[in-house]
This record gives C-alpha cells, structure tokens and sequence, in this order.
C-alpha cells in the first residue's frame, strides 16, 4: 500500500492531532454506563415515539429466539430486505427502503456506534460482519433522523450494541449442538472494582453446513473465533473506554450455485468444481471513547477508531458462465458442473485483499430550554489493497481438479487484480430535536459530507508501472438536509412524517465524470399506543437520481460488470410498513404477538438509452412483500414456548427482469416457521429447544452469486445457558 499510504498520511496526522486536541484531561469522571450505550435509538419504547421510523431487537428477543444470524433476527423488522446467500448468515446481504441489499452496502453499518463495514467509503460492501451471538441489541433507523450517522442516508443505517460491561462481577455461558455436529459457545466475565470496570469475551462457532460436495469429503462449514477486550474508567464527569476485538474465520464456502435442474433435484447439492473453495479472513478493531460533562446542559464524546481486516478467499471465478450455460440446455456444460467431462483453464483466484478503515468523531450534546441539539464531526480514512493471484487448474474426466499454473508464476498479476482504492472523508452534522409543545416534536438535521476517493490500478507485480487510464478520482461535496416530526394527537395516538435528502457514495472505483447516487425520500405515518396494543403504519416514497448499483462478483450489477458501479438512471421505491404489537392473557399463559409487513414497489421511472432500461423495470433485491409474525406462550412455570413466521417474496435478481420474463433472473417466494422451547431450571440455568424451518422448506432465494442457493434446512439444536 506504499502509494496508497503517502496519499494518506496528511489524514493520519490529522485525526492524531484531532484526537489530542479534542479529548481533554481532566481529573473528574463521568459516568461510564452513558459511554457503554452508544445507542442510536436505545428501546423498543423509544423506537415507538420517534420523530422517524425506526425499530430495535431487545437483548430479550435476541436471547428467546437463540439468534446466531443476523438475518434471521432482522426478518422480523418492517422496511428491511434480506438476500440470503449461504444460508448460514456469514456475509448478510441486508437492504432497507430504497437502499438495495447488495453485501450490504447501501445501508450504514455500526457497531457501538463506529463504521464497521471494512472500507464504508471506498469499499463498502460488508464481507466481514460482526459475530450476532456478541450483540446486545439490534437498532434501524429510517426517514430524516438518520441524517445523524452516515455515509450512506438514502434506506436506513442498522446499528449492533455488544455486550455490555456488567454492573456487577458476573457473567454468562451458552452452549448449543445441532443434530450436523455444529457447536456455538458464547462465554463472558465481568464487573466493576472501584472506578475501573472490564469485561472479557469469547465466541466460538464450530459449523458443518449442510451441503454435500460431488466426490470429495470437504466439510462444508465454517470455524470462527472472536474476542473482545473491554475496559473503563469512570468517575464524576468524565469517563473512558476501550475496546480491543480480534476474530479469524476459516469456512469452506464457494460463489458456485447450482443450475435450476440440480436444484430442484436437490438443492443441498455442491458441484465438485468448488470442493477446494476457502474463505480466510481476519479482523481486528480497536475503539477508544472518552465522554466529557462540561455542564448540566453540554456533553462531550470523542471516539478514536481503527478496524483492520484481511481476507483470502480462494474460489472458482466464471463458475456463473456455465451454470448459465446448463440452464439453457447446455449438454457439456452440465457435464462439467456434473465432472464427468474434461475442462481446461478453469480459474480459482485468491481474492487476497487487506481493508483498513480509521478515524475520529466528535459529537457535543447540548440542552438548550426546548431544543436538544448534537453537533459534531467525522474525519475518516479507509483503503483496500487488492493482489489477486489466479491459479488454472483442469478438471479431468473423473472429476479430479489438476493444478496447472500460477499467474504470479507465468506473468504479471495486472489490472482490476492488482489495484488500491482508498477514501479520505470529513463529515459534518447538525439536528436539533425541538420539543415545541407537549403534543409537537420537531427534528431539524443536516449533514454534509466531503469525499475524496481514488484507485491505481498496476500493470506489473512489482507495483512500478500505472495501468493504461486506470488510474481513477472522485470528488464529491454535499449538504443533506432534513426535517421530520412527531405529533400526539392524544395520550393513545401520535403523527408522524419527515423527508430528506439521501446519498451514496460511489466507492473508490468512480470516475471523475461519475455523479453519486442522490435522493429525495418522504414518509408518513400514524401510532396507535395504549396498554394493551400497538400499531404502526408508515407510507414512504423515494425518488432517486443517477441510482447506481455497486458491483461486485458476489452481486454483479444489472449489466454484468463485477467492478466499479452502474448507473440505471432515475428510479423511485414507495411502500407501505406495517406493524402490531400485543399480548393477552388467557388463565397461566402470557401470549405476546408480534407482527411485521412491508409492501414495497420499486422500479425505473425513466428510459435510459444508455443503460437500456425502461420506465417499469424493476429494480433487482426488492421483494414485493415480506411478513413475520411472533407468537410466545408463556407460563408461570418456566416453560414458554414460541413460533416465529417469517415469508419473502420473490425478488429480480437482474433489474428488469419483469420485461425480460426470465425465470432464471428470479427467485423464488419463501415462507419458513421457527420453534423455541425454553425452560427454567433454574434461576440461574436455562435449557432450550430451536427448530428452525420445521416444515423443511427451501426455495431458490438467490442467483447471486453464480447460481441458485437455497435458505438453510430444517435444523434442530438443544442448548443452555448458565448465567453467574
């Protein structure tokens, strides 16, 4: 990264001085439980009051439902898309609104409150994604509240709160097994002694898979280790925190789906062509938070952040191309995918790349009589180091998979697989949440981001040499305004609507004539709240300028390109978000209910002589309609019982593929119901039963990448949780 490194090193400096001159020393503390919480929105009962949308996951859903997969847990939230790709849940694919799924690069991820996709700017799509069994609790925030965190404002930002430090010495470890032989562990220790608090944790995942790979004996699963390292200081008007976090992850998981004839014979099927496929990844971050009361009324937090992850995933490229091939009745291709026909020159490439996202933010929280106002500022870096070594092998007659050469061997590793992008970003915020009456709540946000992005592509492996007009800038300078409001019409019935200007950045493949994605999104809405039920109805509309998809192998773009974005032209999302809360009681049973709806239509609005696309054309990623339902059967002796539903419908997976009338450029509807069984041992041990998918369903829910995947099947496990 020596190029790269020199391009950055005036930012470097500056978010050191940026950090010395913003974090004052003084002898006083503050307390540390307000710097332990980097909430965006804090509650479910905070979700219902918002001047926006939004919604929270409780650590108490997490821990029913056993949640080990994020997208499992965020199925049950109105607004959101999830595009399963591995059925495990390693690399969610998670859209909101107007903000498609694609490895999650739409949206603004944040672990307590810090950008946590490997490179937001320059590479935001997520390939690493935090362990979901160390959370806490899960928020998304939609509509013009959101212009508070960034980079990405157009759907929605999804926030991850860890565990927290305990009050006191305790800790907890659970253990499940399911009937494959896959094991999780989740263990944490912790407390306070005097103004110092620490907490020290662990995940160990140990996953078979559930798919059978043609001819070999490969384990298709996965085996992941995470740490995480916390300890505060705390006192009567200051407090520090820091946070240490390392996890590695080796899973034998492959980018080759299955042609629609095989899956349909079995759709836990993988072709032998991706028996040696591996992803290789390592992640480290380091946070360190200091919270400053300066007054009654003025609150200062400084967080200084680095995340560094490294990944190698070793896996067969073009594997697309023949599947495509084979669904359009292609004899030899389908004997290659089946290994019983010989193929020269087929490619694995290490898709080696090194991520490193760092930078500091300030924000001051200020009470002034009605007004509640948070300004602050970001000064962001981040950069990705592509070297991408293509191994050739040849697949004999038997199915046998030969090594034939090594391109760093017999050439010059060039272009798209030898390349740096990086981003430098300063960010800026201001709202102000105006309580001008008992009944009226007003929210006033701006933002403004300031983004430099490059990328050097090389012609030779030494790095000496630029490729031929590869060498690619971006400048982007934009101010996002907003405004949104709530209104109590009574103590049961609240109003709201806001709009606000949205934005995605382009990444570090844009080109200086390239414009960002822009849009202009409204919602409205109405709550109905009282003791016994609540329910929430929200209309929203965005209409989107010089929409972009990014592209990449895992998601290629509309047009097939596999780097750098496409642009579709002008597109608009409307939809409607449904939700009821309620919980009766019938004799010793508690039954609480929860239900979710979301219809959305999302297509092009314009003709585009360029991208070919048409007024009408659906946008890819975009289910129609997606429901869940939670039931609970609660009772006094411990033992409560609980279904969750969950139904998506089919997506394109291809924009336009609803002109097109391909079948093969779509997926297919999904229903799937959960059981949880828990019982109480004890007051410090429980005992739980988790079926999920019980009626064995698996349908086609993606295409991307290079073939259909089905979800996960019907998997039972037992476990228990001791908590001391």
């Amino acid at each position: 990264m020596n190029n790269i490194n020199r391009m950055g090193l005036g930012v470097k400096k500056s978010l050191l001085y940026t950090c010395i001159v913003l974090s004052p020393v003084v002898p006083a503390f503050a307390d540390i439980a307000s710097i332990e919480k980097m909430l965006v929105i804090g509650s479910v009962e905070g979700a219902r009051s918002l001047p926006g949308s939004g919604a929270v996951i409780s650590s108490e859903q997490l821990r029913t439902e056993v949640t080990t997969d994020i997208n499992q847990a965020l199925k049950t939230v109105p607004g959101i898309y999830i595009l399963e790709e591995d059925g495990l849940g390693l690399r969610p694919n998670i859209g909101i609104r107007g903000a498609t799924s694609e490895r999650s690069g739409k949206i603004t991820l944040m672990e307590d409150g810090v950008l946590i996709a490997p490179a937001p700017y320059s590479n935001p799509e997520a390939y690493y994604f935090p362990t979901a069994l160390r959370m806490s609790l899960f928020e998304v925030l939609k509509g013009a509240p959101l212009l508070r965190h960034g980079p990405q404002t157009t759907g929605g930002i999804v926030n991850m709160l860890s565990t927290p430090i305990p009050e006191e010495m305790s800790g907890s470890v659970l253990v499940t097994a399911d009937q494959r032989g896959s094991s999780d562990i989740h263990a944490y220790f912790g407390g306070q002694t005097g103004d110092w608090r620490f907490l020290l944790e662990t995940v160990q995942r140990n996953g078979e898979g559930f798919k059978d790979i043609d001819r070999s004996s490969q384990n298709p699963g996965y085996d992941i280790s995470d740490y995480v390292f916390k300890l505060g200081w705390s006192g009567e008007r200051q407090s520090v925190l820091l946070k240490l976090q390392s996890s590695d992850e080796i899973s034998n998981e492959t980018y080759l789906g299955l042609s629609d004839k095989d899956f349909n014979e079995d759709p836990n099927r993988r072709y032998g062509l991706s028996s040696i496929d591996e992803m290789d990844n390592d992640h480290q971050a380091l946070n360190l938070s200091h919270v400053f009361k300066w007054s009654d009324t003025v609150t200062s937090t400084a967080t200084v952040y680095r995340n560094d992850f490294a990944r190698n995933w070793f896996k067969l490229s073009g594997g697309g191309d023949i599947v495509r091939a084979a669904n359009e009745g292609g004899a030899l291709e389908q004997a290659i995918l089946d290994g019983s026909a010989e193929k020269d020159g087929l490619n694995y490439t290490n898709n080696n790349r090194k991520y490193i996202s760092e930078g500091v933010q300030l924000n001051f929280d200020i009470e002034a009589g009605a007004h509640q106002f948070a300004v602050g500022l970001r000064r962001h870096h981040d950069e990705m180091d592509r070297f991408q070594v293509v191994d050739t092998y040849k697949q004999e007659s038997n199915g046998d998979l030969v090594f034939q050469s090594r391109s760093s061997d017999t050439g010059q590793v060039s272009g798209s697989n030898n390349r740096e992008e990086e981003a430098d970003a300063l960010s800026f915020w201001l709202t102000d949440s105006w309580q001008v009456s008992d009944a009226l709540n007003i929210n006033l946000a701006l933002r403004y981001e300031d983004i430099e992005s490059s990328r050097l592509e090389y012609s030779d492996t030494a790095r000496t040499t630029f490729a031929t007009d590869k060498n690619r800038q971006n400048d982007t300078a934009i101010w996002l305004p907003g405004v949104s409001f709530s209104f109590d019409v009574n103590d049961q019935i609240q109003l709201l609507a806001g709009v606000h200007k949205g934005f995605s950045p382009l990444g570090g493949g844009a080109k200086v004539s390239q414009d960002p994605e822009e849009s202009k999104n409204w919602e409205a809405g109405v709550r109905f709240n009282n003791d016994h039920i609540f329910v929430e109805t929200i209309a929203f509309y965005s209409d989107i300028t010089d929409t972009t998809e990014n592209c990449s192998v895992a998601a290629p773009c509309s047009n097939g390109d596999t780097s750098g974005s496409f642009a579709l032209g002008e597109s608009a999302v409307s939809g409607l978000e449904l939700q009821v809360s309620a919980e009766a009681a019938i004799g010793a049973f508690q039954i609480p209910l929860d239900a979710a709806f979301t219809y959305t239509k999302a297509e092009i609005t314009k003709d585009n002589a360029v991208s070919g696309f048409e007024s009408g054309d659906k946008r890819k990623d975009v289910p129609g309609r997606v429901f869940s339902l939670r039931a609970g059967f609660e009772h006094q002796s411990g033992w409560n019982n609980y279904i969750v539903a969950k139904y998506i419908d089919e997506m394109c997976s291809v924009a336009g593929c609803n002109r097109t009338g391909d079948s093969y450029e779509e997926t297919e509807e999904l229903f799937v119901m959960d059981f949880i069984s828990r019982y109480q041992l004890s007051q410090d041990v429980e005992i739980f039963l988790k079926t999920e998918n019980i009626f064995d369903q698996q349908k086609i829910v993606s295409r991307n990448p290079d073939g259909a995947r089905p979800n996960r099947p019907r998997t039972t496990l037992v476990g228990i949780q001791y908590d001391f």
